[in-house]
């Protein structure tokens, strides 16, 4: 049984709830952008757009703000690619059966959140070998003062005591997964705005040697919510594997349990519902969240709450975040519970990428002088 002919109707359901919020908010922001929001970039073609997501740990309620929620919008202006990065997840260390679960429960998660197989190609990068040799081709164009300043490798050097060689060259594979496709618009979070950077330099690097063969992509960033941080923690980005968990609301969790992590957020000592993320990053991440799943601006939400203390404020962004996460539940295990057509519909998406990457990976063999059979 197909995913749309048996679950049309919970679809559409979600898309509105994603679509219509977002629209209210106005939450696009070009970052460069030669294309404005129109459906055609300046050659005349589909806008391009492409993102992806790491198949490892439990999506949570911070993927939804800067990823989820975006590509459901975005899949309407143009033609979509979205890719299950499984490589990016073998550069620390991993279960092999849980990267394989992993990959069908992001699957099911990408289109219990709104993406449409009709609308959109939704793929596994693995399954598509273009992406590890463009990264190979491109990382003779990446140079290795770029790759050591990457703030998550920084990091990662600083606090564990093994670190792989492809947690420093991963950004290259990123950037082979986002020209490959010659991508106009990237929804991501604002934790990688420095990885779409180098991917724009590696892009204007290889077309300066070499000639014109990569369109250089824009980001698209939420205005509220590219960065939601540990509920218990408020210096902290939320995560799948860093933070206090109980500060970590997962798409999957409970309406108990979400309740339960909400009203137990960190706040401070006083009772103004405000958004100072310096002095008050509790309640300003709250009030993102809040701005995330209802659609309502920062200033509409400090009105409401103006002198109402932070009891009525916690439970009312406990109850928006239910109202969003129930419907995308129950779609999410109807989905889940069908591996076959799941992996069919990974099936048609990687046919597809593979026949829209194959002529940039073909120019960048050619460009860079290599024979071919």
């Amino acid at each position: 049984m197909r995913v749309r002919a048996r679950l049309g109707e919970p679809l559409d359901d979600v898309v509105d709830l994603l679509g219509g919020r977002v629209r209210a908010h106005h939450d696009q922001q070009f970052w460069g952008s030669r294309h404005g929001h129109g459906t055609q970039d300046t050659f005349g073609r589909a806008m391009r757009i492409f993102s992806g997501i790491q198949p490892s740990g439990d999506p949570h309620i911070g993927n939804y703000s800067g990823g989820f929620r975006q590509y459901a919008q975005t899949q309407e202006q143009g033609e979509a690619f979205f890719c299950i990065v499984d490589l990016h997840a073998i550069t620390i260390q991993h279960d092999p059966a849980a990267l394989r679960d992993g990959t069908l429960d992001i699957t099911a998660m990408l289109f219990a959140t709104g993406l449409d197989p009709d609308r959109s190609t939704v793929f596994v990068q693995s399954h598509v070998t273009a992406h590890a040799e463009a990264a190979w081709l491109l990382s003779s164009v990446t140079s290795y003062g770029q790759l050591g300043r990457m703030t998550q490798f920084k990091e990662r050097a600083a606090e564990e005591e093994f670190v792989s060689a492809a947690v420093f060259t991963y950004p290259v594979l990123m950037a082979g997964d986002i020209l490959l496709y010659q991508t106009d618009i990237v929804p991501i979070g604002d934790d990688q705005r420095q990885h779409l950077e180098l991917t724009r330099d590696v892009a204007q690097r290889f077309n300066s040697r070499y000639g014109e063969t990569f369109v250089i992509p824009d980001a698209v960033f939420p205005e509220t919510g590219g960065r939601v941080m540990n509920l218990q923690e408020p210096a902290v980005k939320m995560s799948k594997s860093r933070g206090a968990e109980s500060g970590t609301v997962l798409m999957l969790d409970p309406p108990e349990t979400v309740r339960k992590k909400v009203k137990t957020a960190v706040t401070d000592s006083g009772t103004d519902v405000r958004y100072d993320p310096d002095e008050k990053p509790g309640i300003s991440n709250l009030i993102e969240l809040l701005t995330v799943v209802t659609g309502n601006s920062i200033q509409d939400v400090e009105a409401r709450y103006d002198g109402s203390g932070y009891g009525q404020f916690k439970s009312d962004v406990a109850d928006a975040i239910v109202e969003v996460l129930e419907p995308i539940q129950v779609r999410y295990r109807g989905l889940r519970d069908d591996p076959a057509e799941l992996m069919r519909l990974l099936t048609v998406g990687a046919e597809k990428a593979r026949a829209v990457s194959a002529p940039t990976l073909a120019a960048m063999y050619e460009r860079l002088g290599f024979t071919r059979p």
